[in-house]
């Protein structure tokens, strides 16, 4: 089995209004218990928006530490999801079931490297 991430980008700016975001948290949580009924379901989580985001990079001797997201962009990552399945076709089949409950927004289905790979 292998492991792959179910990553959700969103575009910058403020969340949608309650009435437009209950019934898609409401059908994200079915996808969510859908999987773990399946046991594919790893861990997932959702994450602050990018002002809150804080990157390190080291410079030789010195490590820089600045405020904000690495990249500035009109979209982010909101969240994702970690799920084992046999293969990317039942990844892309999850990844599906993701997207249409989240309706607008798209999602990345990445597969992680195996250390079996080298």
């Amino acid at each position: 089995m292998k492991q792959y991430v179910l990553t959700i980008y969103q575009p910058d700016g403020d969340p949608p209004p309650a009435e437009d975001l209950e019934p898609i948290m409401r059908d994200l949580n079915a996808v969510k218990d859908e999987m773990k009924a399946a046991g594919v379901w790893v861990f997932s989580g959702g994450l602050h928006p990018p002002s809150t985001a804080t990157v390190v990079k080291a410079n030789g001797t010195e490590t820089l530490v600045t405020d904000g997201p690495y990249i500035e962009g009109k979209e982010h990552v909101g969240g994702f999801t970690i799920i084992q399945v046999p293969d990317l076709d039942a990844a892309l089949e999850w990844g599906d079931k993701l997207a249409r409950a989240i309706r607008l927004l798209p999602i990345e289905v990445r597969p992680f490297v195996d250390e079996s790979e080298g």
